[in-house]
């Protein structure tokens, strides 16, 4: 019997290999802990994280505190959103990492497109 663990990452797998980030379209990599969420915008081919943010930053640690994970989650898809727009990236593919896309992983994607990301 496979843990939760385990079939997550055959998840990860299998979504990884179609989702490849390139300069021109990054890849968004949403990972999400039993308190926290975390979102990089990453670069495949040169091997470098152009944006991130998660709950754990300064600016945002105490506000997340007072709200639910799924508004931590919409805080932290805009401003990975924000980020990527201060640097002239419109365009991202979503790698949900295994996670079901639902709940907070859906709320980071919804925010981050309001904000002006397309995927």
């Amino acid at each position: 019997m496979l843990s939760r663990r385990e079939m997550r990452m055959r998840r990860k797998k299998r979504i990884r290999k179609g989702v490849q980030g390139t300069t021109e379209r990054p890849r968004l990599s949403v990972f999400r802990s039993a308190k926290h969420i975390y979102a990089q915008v990453i670069d495949d081919a040169s091997q470098r994280t152009v944006a991130s943010a998660s709950t754990l930053n300064a600016d945002l640690r105490e506000e997340c505190r007072k709200l639910t994970k799924k508004d931590a989650a919409r805080k932290v898809g805009e401003i990975v959103a924000r980020q990527c727009l201060e640097k002239n990236i419109e365009q991202v593919v979503f790698d949900r990492n295994g996670f079901i896309y639902h709940g907070r992983v859906l709320e980071l994607a919804d925010a981050a497109r309001k904000a002006g990301l397309k995927f």
